[in-house]
């Protein structure tokens, strides 16, 4: 009897992360970006393929962050690269530099840095790299390898793609998202959509942040 209790347990366990997961994807996915930020989408994505063909990379998905959008709004894109479309998008947090961490300061003009301890994200082409354990949000992070002048120290600077439970799925625009030490950190719901992703690419994924 406590046997079959502990298998319907699992059984339900597992059907209510299949739910969660499933939700996410179509809550996520429901966003419809604004004209100006769409067309802003389209011409790195046809950037992003050319760079990825040419170097080995994922050609079937990127992420794009987009960081002239106030940290309010959705700035985090999974991007179909074959379909040239959005698959999910989600909140995105950036540094806060001299200011108090976990604070808005810089909500709608955020200041980026390479420099180390400058507590600023760095803007660029980054390859997603290992998969680790994170202290944040769903206790998964991915190193980020810098691949620009302006990224190149995104390793000695310990920035990684994470998510964090400060990171409010929803937009919540005018107010700010709260600022970490530069790293990209992205909700808990969009980092449930991406990570099994990436586990799955057996090429490197590209991540661009722009502004």
């Amino acid at each position: 009897m406590n046997l079959l209790t502990s298998k319907r347990k699992i059984k339900l366990g597992i059907l209510l992360c299949l739910i969660c997961v499933c939700s996410s994807i179509l809550f996520l996915s429901s966003y419809t970006p604004s004209t100006e930020t769409n067309a802003r989408l389209n011409l790195k994505s046809k950037e992003a393929v050319t760079f990825c063909n040419a170097n080995g990379y994922n050609t079937d998905i990127c992420i794009l962050i987009d960081m002239t959008i106030h940290s309010g709004k959705k700035r985090a894109f999974l991007w179909d690269l074959k379909n040239d479309s959005l698959l999910a998008s989600g909140m995105c947090a950036h540094g806060c530099g001299a200011n108090p961490w976990g604070e808005t300061f810089t909500k709608d003009k955020p200041k980026f840095s390479n420099t180390p301890d400058s507590h600023c994200t760095s803007i660029g082409k980054f390859k997603i790299g290992k998969r680790g354990y994170s202290n944040w949000g769903i206790k998964v992070n991915y190193l980020l390898h810098g691949l620009e002048s302006t990224n190149s120290n995104a390793l000695k600077r310990e920035i990684v793609l994470h998510s964090w439970e400060d990171v409010s799925d929803t937009e919540v625009f005018p107010n700010g998202t709260p600022e970490g030490w530069g790293c990209p950190a992205v909700s808990n719901a969009f980092m449930r959509i991406v990570d099994p992703k990436l586990k799955a690419s057996d090429k490197p994924v590209l991540l661009w942040m722009f502004d």
